[in-house]
């Protein structure tokens, strides 16, 4: 009887370094009201198929839909304010969305909004309530502008639609 031999060519568990100053800042969302540009921009500081961690600053007044993800997501809310859904989350907040739930939609405050935060699996996101948003932008007098292209890990593809 011959002994089934461990596999070899997985990596041993390691400890990875990022520096957020070093890493490249990615426009992933875009809005337009009264002629100005608003956007999300995100670090990506570890995105492999188990997880993406990341720092994100939005600008003043930018807005994202009620959405939920498919997997657990992590946010915390390091400067500035934002609105989730009726919840106002100021410095200091710590939103857990299990798999399945859904949050938002999401306004940045006066000065915006820094954030960091973890998704474990796959970080793709699913709309909950696109006719309520397409209502608050209406109301804000804001138009949803393209998907800004991102540079998405090959394994991933890129399921945007608002």
């Amino acid at each position: 009887m011959s002994e089934a031999k461990a596999d070899t060519t997985e990596k041993p568990p390691e400890v990875r370094f990022r520096q957020a100053h070093e890493e490249k800042w990615h426009e992933v969302r875009a809005l337009e009201s009264d002629g100005k540009r608003m956007s999300v921009f995100e670090k990506w500081l570890e995105f492999t198929p188990k997880m993406l961690s990341l720092y994100a600053k939005w600008d003043p007044g930018m807005m994202i839909h009620k959405h939920g993800h498919n997997g657990d997501h992590i946010l915390f809310v390091l400067a500035g304010e934002m609105m989730c859904g009726d919840v106002k989350c100021t410095q200091g907040m710590h939103i857990t969305l299990e798999h399945g739930a859904a949050f938002g939609p999401f306004t940045a405050g006066p000065e915006g909004v820094e954030l960091f935060e973890v998704m474990i699996g796959d970080p793709r996101s699913w709309p909950a309530d696109p006719e309520g948003f397409e209502t608050l932008l209406r109301e804000r007098n804001t138009k949803k502008l393209p998907n800004p292209p991102i540079d998405l890990p090959a394994w991933l593809e890129d399921t945007r639609s608002q």
